[in-house]
């Protein structure tokens, strides 16, 4: 059936003349994508918020991790936006009634669908997630034909950041923990991940048990001690049913947490996963700095 309908879509395409007016070079090959694209599915969280950061509003979009279905810092915003599945779990039937004129997507999710979404519409397919939430946001607004105002928007993401950078001085010395905690694991985050990359660039050090060029790793009670640091972060990733909560209580009441230096001087955080970690793009990201302000008391002016 999925087949009868790409083929038919192809078709309504071809007789249409849509201009491929550029080639983009992505990481599953080279794509003619429209000049100026205007049915544009995303099938990324993090590509979901770096075309609202341009003023796109896709006709589709892989659901929030967290929220139902969008997380609550974009719902406003995707309102009228249909729901295409999971990232790792695309509804391709869903996705071809919408007649999009371009997907937007990532290998690390999508590679054994690309051949799929190719046929449906020109498919522009970034690298992988995690860090890299920048160089996909200046690969997909410049797909959806609005890569100077998405460089706009990066560059001013970076004055912000050198700017509270600045005004946060002295305290960039102290050393950043982060812990996440979920239904099934409990995880020490490393650098490679979202709020890794951008405590590095504001120029935060990490413990040294967490100052790895990698993403996180799953730990049991025993490594506790591995959190300590000059203030500790940690958000849950609970999707309702209250386990990850459980997990996080359990974790924070073990005697080895009690027993950091960081907790008994009062410098722990508890954060939204969905900011720090799993929204992954431009809009989190900004957010993300809105709650360091907050941390270090630098947002009595905003």
């Amino acid at each position: 059936m999925i087949r009868q309908i790409i083929a038919v879509t192809t078709l309504a395409m071809l007789l249409s003349g849509t201009a491929m007016a550029r080639e983009i070079t992505h990481a599953l090959g080279v794509s003619d994508v429209p000049d100026n694209p205007q049915r544009i599915v995303v099938l990324t969280n993090e590509g979901t918020e770096a075309l609202l950061a341009v003023g796109i509003t896709p006709v589709g979009a892989v659901k929030s991790w967290l929220g139902n279905p969008w997380y609550d810092h974009i719902a406003a915003d995707m309102a009228d936006v249909t729901v295409l599945g999971e990232e790792s779990a695309v509804n391709l039937e869903v996705l071809v009634s919408l007649e999009p004129d371009l997907i937007l997507g990532t290998k690390q999710r999508h590679e054994a669908i690309y051949e799929q979404l190719s046929a449906i519409a020109p498919t522009v397919i970034s690298e992988r997630l995690r860090g890299d939430w920048k160089v996909n946001m200046a690969l997909y607004t410049d797909a959806a034909g609005k890569g100077e105002e998405g460089k706009a928007a990066l560059d001013a993401f970076d004055v912000r950041v050198g700017a509270l950078s600045s005004a946060l001085g002295a305290s960039l010395e102290e050393e950043i923990s982060i812990a996440r905690f979920m239904a099934a694991q409990t995880r020490i985050m490393f650098k490679d991940s979202f709020s890794g990359l951008i405590l590095s660039q504001l120029g935060f050090h990490r413990p040294a048990a967490q100052d790895k060029d990698e993403f996180a790793e799953e730990i049991t009670k025993e490594r506790i001690p591995e959190f300590e640091g000059d203030r500790l972060i940690y958000f849950t990733y609970e999707t309702g049913n209250g386990e990850a909560d459980a997990v996080a209580s359990d974790w924070l009441a073990d005697p080895l947490w009690q027993n950091l230096a960081v907790v008994k001087a009062g410098k722990v955080h508890e954060v939204s996963d969905a900011i720090w970690n799993t929204a992954g793009g431009y809009i989190a990201a900004n957010l993300m700095l809105d709650d360091i302000e907050t941390i270090y008391g630098l947002d009595s002016t905003r």
